[in-house]
């Protein structure tokens, strides 16, 4: 089963290759694994080098109050973060760190996995939420190094879970300890017999909670705002842009701040057109307008310390972004249909401060509900995130480190 497994792999770099000629994503994947084995960076063999594997940017913001931790109790030690997508490796440079070395990951074969540890001499391997590369752990396995899975998140339709999923049991067999973002997790991996599991919760709560107390003034924001709070519309897409564009008219002294996913000039430009006149740049605030787009990448978070409410995007497609980012200020926060990935969506609707909306209906409906118990809500949502924090903390007590 190996074999298959690596010939997978080996066929899915292949289209990869062939997808790069027309694909810029699958072009940049290939482009920064050109040269792989002559950019890898040197760690001092002296110091013992902890290794953490992100797919893309999302799980790097999970894995970074781990690596903080880490740094605050061993400052001695080295931290190498390897990405699978290019978004990490593009974006890595935007987050506050404390990491030594960056580099993409190469395909997961045998070889590849052999020279990639004979190089950077491990001390311990963490591979973060749902990343399993079989290779890669059993070459880790065989060398003595120690296997770690953190901010766990499964699924019981996974290939895991299911009856071809001998392999991939194997795979997870290998991994020395499991900490978990939820009960569910520890009860699936139960299931197949790995007990290794401590649930000790998404690590994410504690980078939000940390990045709240960073948050800084913005002259631009209070500018716009001149005391008033904002609707803040954090990393929405084309879809939920028309579903608030209804908001304009119903609430017209409502002040409302966008942030889209999508920063370029001409989708900035369509916004600017549903806006129809009532919005503002960040570059150019004006008071005298309904609506402040952010055009811009790291302001969000202060945009949401200026918040009443958030909506968040991505849940119309099944690619919801943060919703804790906004919930650390308070703030009740508002997503679509598609979150069953997203268990989160799911704590904070049961919590009282999540609402998912199908349309404009659904979302009228919600914003006159959480306007009558607004105060109610923010208590519940600051208590909830003080109260999940420390997933990073109980991590490194559980390695004694």
């Amino acid at each position: 089963m190996r074999f298959v497994y690596t010939f997978g792999v080996r066929s899915y770099g292949v289209l990869i290759h062939l997808a790069s000629f027309f694909n810029g994503k699958a072009k940049k994947w290939v482009e920064g694994r050109k040269d792989f084995w002559t950019q890898l960076p040197f760690p001092d063999n002296s110091k013992d080098l902890y290794w953490f594997h992100c797919a893309s940017l999302g799980e790097f913001d999970m894995a970074l109050p781990v690596m903080a931790e880490l740094k605050k109790r061993k400052p001695e030690i080295q931290l190498l973060v390897t990405f699978f997508s290019p978004s990490g490796m593009e974006h890595y440079h935007k987050r506050d760190h404390e990491v030594d070395f960056f580099t993409y990951l190469p395909i997961d074969t045998p070889s590849n996995a052999r020279r990639f540890l004979a190089h950077v001499k491990p001390k311990s391997v963490f591979f973060v939420k749902y990343e399993f590369w079989s290779n890669f752990i059993f070459e880790a396995k065989s060398k003595g190094v120690k296997v770690y899975s953190v901010c766990t998140l499964l699924r019981e339709n996974q290939r895991f879970f299911k009856w071809y999923g001998g392999f991939f049991r194997q795979t997870l067999g290998c991994v020395d300890h499991f900490f978990v973002q939820n009960q569910l997790t520890a009860d699936l991996l139960k299931s197949i017999r790995l007990t290794n599991a401590s649930v000790v919760g998404d690590a994410r709560f504690d980078r939000v909670l940390a990045n709240s107390k960073k948050a800084k003034s913005n002259v631009a924001i209070e500018s716009f705002l001149q005391d008033k709070k904002a609707w803040v519309f954090g990393s929405t897409w084309p879809t939920d842009e028309l579903l608030l564009k209804s908001l304009l008219d119903l609430y017209p002294d409502q002040k409302m701040i966008f942030a889209p996913h999508d920063i370029s000039e001409s989708h900035i430009l369509e916004i600017e057109q549903l806006c129809k006149g009532r919005s503002c740049r960040i570059a150019y605030p004006d008071p005298s307008k309904q609506v402040l787009i952010l055009n811009t990448i790291g302001e969000l978070t202060d945009a949401y310390s200026y918040g009443e409410l958030a909506y968040v995007g991505g849940g119309f497609s099944g690619k919801l972004h943060n919703i804790l980012e906004p919930s650390v200020f308070g703030l009740p926060v508002i997503f679509g249909p598609k979150f069953n990935r997203f268990p989160e969506a799911s704590e904070f609707i049961a919590a009282g401060i999540g609402f998912s909306v199908q349309d404009v209906p659904d979302l009228q409906k919600v914003i006159k509900a959480v306007s009558v118990d607004l105060e109610s809500i923010q208590q519940r949502a600051i208590k909830n995130v003080e109260l999940n924090s420390g997933a990073a903390e109980r991590i490194c007590q559980i390695l004694s480190l």
